[in-house]
Parts: structure tokens; C-alpha cells; sequence
């Protein structure tokens, strides 16, 4: 039997890999071990408890104010004692956090193939985003097994010297979760107030969005919903200090504008589900929006997901003020345009891909 170790730690990375553990938790090939790092304590939590996770061991690494240095020390440390432990054949990391480019430093440092989910992805700038862009490539680097969302994502792990036997194009486990969190009968105070009107989902927090950026974002935010009386802008806002400060400066007071606390993912998902349109600068948003029929804007200078641009499900705006208010109008303006990209199929994946994976890895 195969025994494989999965390391995760925030609820982006328990969003697409618990569907994942769960797949292989079925195979009697597979010996699943979990191992969080709780770089986002309470968030992580909650992910979990959707898909119905227990840990087999919880490094517990968060603390107030953590830096980048504390979360590679602390994952190295505690993985270290944990690979020791259950001396497992493969490592699985997911994504471009840094716990998975720690996760995957450890294991690499301990001789222990790594398995990476969600590889291939690249703006080729390393400052954006930072530091994921770097820690996805890192990882791939020193990857024995990567599973590519897309084609595009595994040619350019062909470009940089991954063979094609260390290479799988299986499409994005996020589009698994979905068939967890989206909830067609879900109902909120949120989307009672949006009855009559169109409902825009923001999601922002990028750290290198913050400053400049982000007060143009926010203000571009603010002119949408001023000039759009129609709409209802809801903005589940981050808990980063510096991206609430300015959330408070920029939205608050506006009638038609909800600044909420983060919300769990069966909320968020169900809300994105019922929107007329997504103005984000995250990554996994712009994978999961297609599948649920929502249109995005993506508030960012460049994207390691071009998939969504070349297909016509997502619009990338940058973060200038005029330029994320102009996609905006476009689609609030032209219903034949918002309605051709609702319905355009999503790039990045059909539901199926934990098991792709899991069969990969029962065979290899």
C-alpha cells in the first residue's frame, strides 16, 4: 500500500485538496495521512469541517503577526518530526502558499518524493504575485510528480525541463469542491437584499495589491456602486489589518455597498453562485466562478491563470480606477456580453479531477 502524506494550511489549500483526500481515503491502494500547518487557524477550521477532515496531526505553526520567515521555520520544524514519523512515500502539496513551498523544502531536504497539485501556473514575474510566484515555481522545481490544471500549465513545465512522465494534465480540484459548497437552496440575509437588484462579489487581498493598488480598487469599487444604483455590492472583507483600514476608508457609508466578516465557503460559494458578476484579484476565484456561472473581473496586472482570459470567462482589468470601472460598465451595460461569458464553459476543469489524481497515484 502506498502511503501518502498531504500537508496544507490555509483554506484555499483545504478547499482543493479535501476533496482530494477524501477520493483517496476511498482507495484501498492508498494510505491517506493528513498534516495541516494551521497558517490560517480558524479559516482552516471551518473548510474542514465542510468536508468532514480530521487531521492526523496539526502543526498548529500560526501566531499573531506571523512573517513569511515564521512560517517556513515553523513548517520545516514540525514537518520534519512528522515525515520522520510516518516515513511516507510521497509528499502532496498543493498550490503556491507558503507552507506548501516549505512542505515541500522538508520533504525534498528528506528524500521524499513530492507530489505537486495545481503546478504549471506562472506569470513568469516573480514580484506578482508575491510570494506565490515564486513558491509554485520552487516547487515544480523539485516536484517527482506534477498535476497540471490546464495544457497550458503543463507546457510550461515542459519549458523548464519537466519530463513528460513527471507531468499529468488533470484539471483543478477546486471545481471538485464546488460540489460541496454551492448550494442552489441557500438562502441569506445577503441574498434577500439582493432580491430585484444584481449582486457584484468582491473578494481583495493581495499583498502586493496593497497601498496604491488597493485604494484604486476601492475607489473604482465605490464609483461602480454609485453609478449603478440597481446593484448591491457585497465585499467579505479580509482580516489583514491594512486591507481592513482601507476597506473602512474607501466603501464605508455607501448605501448599496455591505462590507461583511470573511464568510465560511458554503456562504461564499452560493453567493458567488447568485452574482451577476465578481470583481477579485484572487486566483482560485477565477477558476471557480465559471463553473458557477458567474463573470469576473480580475483586479490585478497579470495573472498566472491567462486560461480564463483566453476563454472569455474572465476580463483582466489591472488596478487602475478608470480600468476596473470601465470592465465593470461594460458588463453592467451590455447584457448580451455579461450573458456570453456566463455562459462559456469553465478551462479549468469538469469535477473529476481528485479522481484523476487518485488513480494516478495508486498506479505510479
Amino acid at each position: 500500500m502506498k502511503k501518502i502524506l498531504t500537508v496544507f494550511g490555509t483554506r484555499p489549500e483545504a478547499m482543493k485538496m479535501c476533496p482530494l483526500v477524501i477520493e483517496m481515503k476511498r482507495r484501498s491502494g492508498l494510505e491517506t495521512i493528513v498534516c495541516v500547518t494551521s497558517q490560517h487557524k480558524e479559516m482552516l477550521a471551518s473548510a474542514l469541517a465542510i468536508f468532514g477532515v480530521a487531521p492526523d496531526f496539526d502543526l498548529d505553526i500560526m501566531k499573531e503577526r506571523q512573517t513569511l520567515f515564521d512560517i517556513n521555520k515553523n513548517t520545516v520544524r514540525g514537518l520534519r518530526e512528522v515525515i520522520e514519523k510516518t516515513r511516507p512515500d510521497i509528499v502532496a502539496v498543493h498550490g503556491d502558499t507558503t507552507t506548501a513551498f516549505a512542505s515541500a523544502l522538508c520533504a525534498f531536504y528528506m528524500g521524499v518524493p513530492v507530489a505537486h497539485v495545481e503546478a504549471g501556473l506562472r506569470t513568469y514575474d516573480v514580484q506578482s504575485p508575491y510570494p506565490e510566484e515564486f513558491n509554485r515555481a520552487a516547487i515544480d522545481k523539485i516536484a517527482r510528480y506534477c498535476f497540471a490544471p490546464t495544457e497550458r500549465a503543463a507546457e510550461n513545465l515542459r519549458r523548464e525541463g519537466k519530463r513528460d512522465g513527471e507531468i499529468f494534465t488533470v484539471g483543478n480540484t477546486a471545481i471538485d469542491a464546488l460540489k460541496y459548497t454551492a448550494k442552489s437552496d441557500y438562502e441569506s440575509d445577503i441574498l434577500r437584499a439582493a432580491r430585484g437588484r444584481r449582486l457584484i462579489t468582491v473578494t481583495a487581498h493581495r499583498r502586493e495589491n496593497i497601498g496604491g493598488g488597493m485604494k484604486n480598487m476601492f475607489a473604482a469599487i465605490r464609483d461602480i456602486a454609485m453609478s449603478y444604483p440597481d446593484t448591491l455590492t457585497v465585499y467579505p472583507v479580509h482580516k489583514n489589518p491594512a486591507v481592513t483600514s482601507l476597506a473602512k476608508e474607501y466603501l464605508s457609508g455607501v448605501g448599496n455597498i455591505i462590507l461583511t466578516e470573511p464568510m465560511e465557503a458554503v456562504e461564499f460559494h452560493s453567493t458567488l453562485a447568485r452574482s451577476y458578476l465578481t470583481l477579485t484579484d484572487s486566483g482560485g476565484i477565477q477558476e471557480e466562478a465559471p463553473s458557477l456561472g458567474c463573470p469576473v473581473i480580475v483586479m490585478r496586472d497579470t495573472t498566472e491563470r491567462p486560461e480564463a482570459i483566453e476563454a472569455g470567462t474572465a476580463i483582466l482589468a489591472g488596478t487602475g480606477r478608470k480600468e476596473i470601472f470601465d470592465a465593470a460598465a461594460r458588463l453592467l451595460n451590455d447584457k448580451s456580453l455579461h450573458d456570453k461569458m456566463k455562459s462559456i464553459k469553465n478551462p479549468f476543469g469538469d469535477g473529476h479531477t481528485s479522481e484523476r489524481i487518485a488513480d494516478i497515484l495508486e498506479k505510479i
